[in-house]
C-alpha cells in the first residue's frame, strides 16, 4: 500500500522586520522539523520586507526585500503583517486578501479603528484574516472567545492588557516609586516607548478593548466608541488610599453587558481592585484577562503581553491554523458581529467609587458632604478621615452607583465651602471589604 503523498509547502511571506518580524522569520526558518511534523508539510518563508537592509536582524539577508508591496501581493499562501499603525498596514493587508492569501497580523491600532472593511474582504475573497497577537501577546484570549466560548454568553470581560502601565502601577504600589520615576525606570527596561503616550495615556488598551468586546458580544465595536483614561493623573496618595482600603490600582479594560443585553459599554481606566481578586496579583509587565460568563463561570488568562518571543508565539500559533485551512481549502472564523447590540455611554456604567476629598476640619463638615452625596442619589459604603486641622482629607468609598450620577455628586462637591478640593475620584470593581 502506498503512503499518501506530502502536501505541498506552505509560503509565508512577512511584512516587517522589527523585534517580533525578526522573531517569526527565525522560528519559521529553525522549527521546520517541528512545524513539518505537526502539519504533515512545511511552511516556508519566501521573503520579509523591511525598511532597512542594512541592519542586523538575525536573519538570512537574502529573505529581505524593502518592497513591500511586492511581498503583500507575491501570492504566498500566508502574508505576516507587522508593521503595526494605519498606513500603509491597511493597503498593504488588502492587497495580500486581494492577491488571495490568508492574513495573520498582531495590528491591534487597525483592527480596531476599522477591522470591519478587512473582515469583510477577506469573507469576499474566501481567505482566512487571524490576529490573536493583537491582544494579550502569547495569551491565547482571541481564540477563546472566538472558539471556546462561543456557545456561552458571557457578560464580562476585564483586563490587564498593557503592561507599561502595570509596571508603572506596580512599582508605585510595592516600592513607592513616584509615577515619573516608574515611568523613566520602564523605558529603561524597555517596556516603554521613547514617546510613552499610547500606552500611559491608555490609547493602546483601548484598542485591545475594542477587540475584545467585539469577541466577546458579537457586536461591532471601534476605537471610538470606547472611553478612555490614563493613568497619569494616579498619585502616591491614591496608592496609599487604595493599600488603606484593601486594593490596589490597575489600568483595567473592562468591556460588559448592560442590563440583559440592552447594550454594552466599553472602558479603559484606572480601577481600584481588591488584593483578593485574581487581577490584583498579576505584577510588572504581565497581562491577565478575566472573564465573567454564564455557563463558564469566571475565567483567567495570564502571561506574558508583549515582547518579541511571546508575541511571535501567538503570530505562529495563527500561521499553523492558516496553513492548515489552505491545505485544506477552508476558512476559519470571520467578524462576529451578528448581534449587533448598541454602544451605551460610559454614564451608565454601574460601579463603586473611591473619592479622596480635602476638607475643612470644622463642625458640619461631614454633614454637608454626605448630603451632597444622598442628593445625588449615591449611596455611601465607607468614610474615612486621614489628619486634622488644615491637612485633613477624607476618603469615601460609595456602593454601586453610576457613573452619571457620580459626576452629579463631585460637581455638587465642589461647590462645598467644607471642601477645597476634590483630590481623586477613582472607580472600584469587585467586592472590598468594609
Amino acid at each position: 500500500m502506498s503512503s499518501a503523498p506530502t502536501p505541498r509547502p506552505v509560503t509565508v511571506a512577512v511584512l516587517g522586520g522589527g523585534t517580533v518580524g525578526s522573531q517569526v522569520a527565525r522560528l519559521l526558518t529553525d522549527r521546520t522539523t517541528d512545524l513539518h511534523i505537526r502539519m504533515g508539510t512545511s511552511l516556508k518563508l519566501t521573503k520579509v520586507a523591511v525598511r532597512d537592509l542594512t541592519k542586523v536582524r538575525g536573519i538570512d539577508p537574502s529573505y529581505l526585500t524593502t518592497d513591500a508591496m511586492a511581498v503583500a501581493t507575491s501570492g504566498a499562501d500566508i502574508v505576516v503583517e507587522l508593521i503595526g499603525g494605519i498606513e500603509p498596514a491597511r493597503s498593504l493587508i488588502m492587497a495580500a486578501i486581494k492577491a488571495g492569501s490568508s492574513v495573520v497580523t498582531a495590528n491591534k491600532a487597525l483592527l480596531a479603528s476599522d477591522g470591519a472593511s478587512l473582515y469583510a474582504a477577506a469573507e469576499a475573497e474566501g481567505v482566512d484574516i487571524f490576529f490573536e497577537a493583537s491582544v494579550a501577546g502569547a495569551i491565547p484570549i482571541v481564540r477563546a472567545l472566538q472558539e471556546s466560548l462561543s456557545g456561552d454568553h458571557v457578560t464580562k470581560v476585564m483586563g490587564i492588557v498593557n503592561g507599561t502601565t502595570n509596571y508603572i502601577l506596580t512599582r508605585m504600589d510595592e516600592d513607592g516609586t513616584s509615577f515619573a520615576d516608574a515611568l523613566a525606570e520602564a523605558q529603561t527596561l524597555g517596556y516603554a516607548e521613547a514617546d510613552p503616550t499610547a500606552d500611559v495615556d491608555g490609547h493602546d488598551a483601548a484598542s485591545k478593548a475594542a477587540i475584545l468586546a467585539e469577541l466577546a458580544f458579537h457586536t461591532h465595536v471601534t476605537r471610538e466608541d470606547v472611553v478612555c483614561e490614563g493613568i497619569s493623573g494616579v498619585s502616591l496618595h491614591d496608592i496609599r488610599a487604595a493599600k488603606s482600603m484593601g486594593c490596589v490600582i490597575k489600568l483595567l479594560a473592562i468591556a460588559e453587558r448592560v442590563d440583559d443585553d440592552r447594550g454594552v459599554i466599553v472602558r479603559v481606566h484606572p480601577t481600584m481592585v481588591p488584593r483578593e481578586h485574581p487581577l490584583a496579583s498579576v505584577r510588572d509587565a504581565f497581562n491577565a484577562v478575566f472573564v465573567e460568563a454564564e455557563a463558564a463561570g469566571e475565567l483567567m488568562f495570564y502571561g506574558r503581553g508583549a515582547g518579541g518571543a511571546p508575541t511571535a508565539s501567538a503570530v505562529l500559533g495563527d500561521v499553523v491554523v492558516a496553513a492548515r485551512n489552505r491545505l485544506t481549502g477552508s476558512t476559519g472564523w470571520g467578524e462576529s458581529a451578528d448581534v449587533q447590540l448598541p454602544i451605551l455611554p460610559i454614564s451608565e456604567a454601574l460601579t463603586c467609587y473611591y473619592v479622596n476629598l480635602d476638607v475643612a476640619d470644622r463642625p458640619g463638615a461631614l454633614a454637608s458632604i454626605a448630603q451632597a452625596f444622598a442628593d445625588a442619589g449615591v449611596s455611601i459604603q465607607v468614610v474615612r478621615q486621614d489628619g486634622q486641622g488644615e491637612r485633613t482629607s477624607l476618603i469615601v468609598r460609595t456602593h454601586r452607583a453610576s457613573d452619571g450620577a457620580l459626576q452629579d455628586t463631585v460637581n455638587r462637591l465642589r461647590k462645598l465651602s467644607t471642601v477645597k478640593a476634590v483630590l481623586g475620584v477613582m472607580r472600584v470593581e469587585g467586592e472590598v471589604g468594609a
